[in-house]
């Protein structure tokens, strides 16, 4: 992705600020930033291009997995747990290649592009061969990842994944060995060979404590302090993950990440949702960030984690479509905030700001990517514009946009979507992939059989 050198001024009809929208917005953009933020500009200047409805800072998917795209459908059908969605998931898993997760992939981002989201998080751990056999190339699949990403015009982060274990101590099953490096040192030596590009930087997971053995876990933590990288892990999104780790360490999963250093303010931990106030007072105390994916905690029927007091006690929260049940950063921002409601009783635990800082700046934060998420001078210029005349949107006047664009939009009501000053999406169009859906289709087929 190479930033254009010239300049571009976008007008926008309407802008959200961060704390206001604001009418009448001049922005200009050089060299893939924006170089200035102009209020009360009436009309599009010359030579301006005019986005209409409001605009917001690029939307930053926190949480994703880009091959559980190809589950959409399947796993709605019956009914289940957890764990036996599980095991289709891995019969996908086990049918993927790099050449096919590149065509998945570019579909399931481009389709992000399409929903406003400029900037993915990749948590990556399909790592190897049907087996566990090496690629010639060992990083085939993460790069795969990133090319796909460049190729959809949006901005990634690759959290490389530590993945070990079948649980506390037992070996991979056959469908992880592709997974697994083997041990944390392996892993390191492996993701060391991946290196950040203009539109992709490189982070670390641990997938679970159950997948990484405690006494590995301390490498992987190290590997994301000594690079300053973003370290994300899936932390208690089930109550059996709980029952176990107390079973062979006698405390919480929070407590052994920890107890091993793996929190702290890059770390972010995905799901949350079943722990104890102890845990809420770790992981806030030190200032863990939580990644919640409503959309995904409900279709599997994991619960709903208790965001609202996490950010009391200190935890900045972000947003992710995880297994893509739904790709929209809108519906996770809505859902976090009515899920919410129904466990409480109670209205109104965040305002639609606050809702869209998780979806904008905190979830870019998350990914490492502290210089986007605003819309501000020396920010990067990526850019979401939401259409306001919609059949979902039309009614409550531009002051009250970012309410309409939580409690009312969807993905279908973007209508431009702007990476580096770029255009990527325009009038609700991807211009890198004509037809998205097509796309999807024809890669999903490969991979389903």
């Amino acid at each position: 992705m190479t930033p254009p050198t010239a300049p571009v001024t976008y007008w926008l009809e309407h802008a959200w600020l961060g704390d206001r929208v604001e009418p009448g917005v001049a922005l200009d953009t050089a060299d893939g930033r924006i170089t200035a933020v102009r209020t009360g500009v009436a009309a599009p200047p010359p030579g301006a291009e005019a986005l209409r409805g409001l605009t917001l800072p690029g939307l930053s998917n926190a949480h994703s997995h880009a091959f559980h795209r190809a589950l959409r459908g399947s796993v709605q059908v019956g009914s289940g747990t957890f764990w036996t969605w599980r095991e289709v998931m891995y019969g996908v898993a086990d049918r993927l290649t790099p050449e096919s997760y590149h065509a998945l992939a570019r579909a399931a981002y481009a389709e992000m592009a399409l929903a406003g989201i400029t900037c993915v998080g990749e948590f990556h751990y399909l790592h190897h061969a049907p087996g566990g056999t090496r690629y010639a190339d060992p990083n085939a699949m993460g790069e795969a990842l990133i090319a796909a990403a460049d190729e959809a015009g949006i901005r990634i982060t690759l959290l490389d994944t530590a993945y070990l274990s079948a649980g506390f101590g037992d070996p991979p099953n056959r469908h992880q060995l592709r997974f697994s490096d083997g041990t944390a040192d392996a892993w390191a030596e492996r993701a060391d060979a991946l290196k950040d590009a203009g539109h992709a930087r490189i982070g670390a997971a641990v997938h679970s404590v159950r997948a990484v053995p405690a006494g590995e876990l301390g490498t992987v933590a190290e590997w994301a302090r000594q690079r300053r990288a973003p370290l994300h892990v899936h932390l208690s999104e089930q109550t059996a993950e709980n029952d176990a780790c107390r079973a062979a360490h006698g405390r919480t999963p929070t407590e052994l990440l920890a107890e091993h250093g793996v929190l702290g303010p890059r770390t972010t931990a995905v799901h949350a949702t079943h722990l104890t106030d102890g845990d809420i007072a770790l992981l806030g105390g030190s200032t863990t960030g939580v990644c919640m994916c409503p959309t995904t905690e409900r279709d599997l029927a994991d619960g709903i984690g208790p965001a609202a007091a996490l950010q009391r006690q200190g935890s900045p929260l972000s947003l992710g479509s995880d297994s893509h049940a739904v790709i929209d950063l809108l519906e996770e921002a809505r859902a976090m905030e009515l899920d919410e409601r129904l466990r409480t009783r109670t209205r109104g635990h965040w305002t639609a700001a606050a809702l869209l800082r998780a979806a904008t700046a905190d979830g870019h934060a998350a990914l490492g990517w502290d210089d986007a998420g605003t819309l501000a001078p020396g920010a990067l210029a990526d850019l979401t514009t939401i259409r306001l005349d919609s059949v979902r949107t039309a009614g409550p006047p531009p002051r009250l946009g970012a309410e309409t664009a939580v409690f009312a939009a969807t993905a279908a009501d973007v209508r431009h979507t702007i990476v580096a000053g770029r255009q990527i999406v325009r009038d609700g169009a991807h211009i890198r992939v004509p037809d998205v859906a097509g796309a999807l289709a024809d890669a999903i087929a490969a991979v389903r059989g």
